[in-house]
């Protein structure tokens, strides 16, 4: 009977070290899997993340997170922005990115601004989400404006949506084709709820410049039999002027002045507008939508550095500028190109890009002393 005892308390003994070896061994493991699940959730359950203070900046005595300030929900990898920059070429220093970011804000509040002074931000204004790219993975949103860096991200984007840089650099496809097949024509409301993590960005450009950029691509060097080529001859049966021998213009391709009095005339009778020369305000309705992000055309460089750190995209896209136009787009050609335009007609080019140049604070005034009168003649 006494070894009977012995035997069951020695096997109870075994049971209870084997259950302590066995908890010893899956505590560790069970601890892990609980602290990352935590995380998960921390993460992506509730869209927050949390940050070392080295991960902050300060302006105006308000801490700010690497994109947004700690109250605004977002989904960031936590990363280092600054510290370890001098191993990354091409981003800004801390000194440069506060000045960018300052820029940033100030072209916020000046875009705010107008809006509300225009009424158009109301309801009665409707938002055209068509044009705009959203990227889930990196959390970027896009509102594409033809002429206006926009064969940059273009690619930019198609490397996002994971398309190789090999296969981008080899293919015949149009680059808007390849994306769409990534990223499907948004809802407004599928940008508004998408915003909530994300950072949305456009490009301008002084709205002058871009309709020289997309004669000069689009109309100037149109593919022969393409649809500009073809919209270019009906520009010419309709404005060339048949003047005396001698003077008529023998390009077979519309001049400038012919081809804005194309867009005004289009304008006028209500159609709608080519791509490349439709005010962007129109394109991408910016006051219907909150931008985190404005970049200029004249800053471009310093700008798109900025985006590309701010949303931790320097492992994926490079700040380069891809231009696939052709010919020149040089201030003295953009002059040049003025020069010959009447005064009415850069009127009605202010009336038709109005908002253009209210909402992004450009100016027109310089362009009325290249202009002519209306009673001069040019060939």
């Amino acid at each position: 009977m006494g070894m009977g005892r012995r035997n069951v308390s020695m096997m109870r003994l075994g049971r209870c070290v084997a259950f302590l070896a066995a908890a010893a061994f899956l505590l560790p493991f069970t601890i892990l899997l609980m602290v990352a699940d935590q995380q998960y959730n921390i993460t992506y359950n509730s869209k927050r993340v949390f940050y070392q203070e080295s991960d902050f900046y300060k302006i105006n005595g308000t801490y700010y997170a690497p994109a947004y300030t700690i109250t605004t929900p977002t989904l960031l990898r936590t990363q280092y922005m600054f510290d370890n920059s001098s191993h990354d070429e091409g981003l800004l220093t801390r000194d440069k990115f506060m000045e960018v970011h300052a820029r940033m804000e100030a072209r916020r509040e000046f875009l705010h601004n107008e809006c509300s002074r225009f009424g158009l931000d109301g309801s009665s204004n409707k938002a055209n989400a068509w044009e705009y790219l959203i990227n889930r993975q990196y959390h970027v949103i896009w509102c594409n404006i033809f002429k206006a860096a926009s064969t940059s991200w273009m690619y930019n984007f198609n490397l996002m949506a994971n398309y190789s840089a090999a296969f981008l650099e080899k293919t015949n496809e149009v680059p808007l084709v390849l994306a769409r097949r990534k990223y499907a024509r948004p809802t407004s409301k599928m940008i508004q709820k998408a915003q909530a993590d994300s950072i949305t960005f456009l490009i301008v450009r002084h709205p002058l410049e871009r309709l020289a950029s997309a004669y000069n691509d689009k109309i100037v060097h149109a593919w022969p039999k393409s649809f500009h080529d073809k919209m270019g001859r009906l520009i010419i049966k309709k404005y060339r002027k048949q003047q005396a021998k001698g003077q008529t213009p023998t390009q077979r391709y519309p001049m400038f002045e012919e081809f804005v009095a194309y867009v005004l005339g289009e304008a006028k009778v209500k159609r709608s507008l080519d791509m490349h020369w439709t005010p962007y305000t129109d394109f991408c309705t910016p006051c219907k939508f909150n931008f985190d992000v404005i970049l200029k055309f004249e800053t471009l460089d310093e700008d798109q550095r900025y985006l590309i750190q701010l949303a931790h995209l320097q492992d994926v896209v490079k700040p380069e500028w891809k231009n696939s136009g052709k010919g020149t787009n040089t201030l003295h050609n953009i002059n040049h190109l003025y020069s010959r335009l009447q005064k009415s007609q850069l009127d009605g080019l202010y009336k038709l890009y109005k908002y253009d140049f209210q909402l992004f604070n450009y100016t027109i005034d310089n362009y009325y002393e290249i202009v002519q009168d209306d009673t001069s003649n040019h060939g």
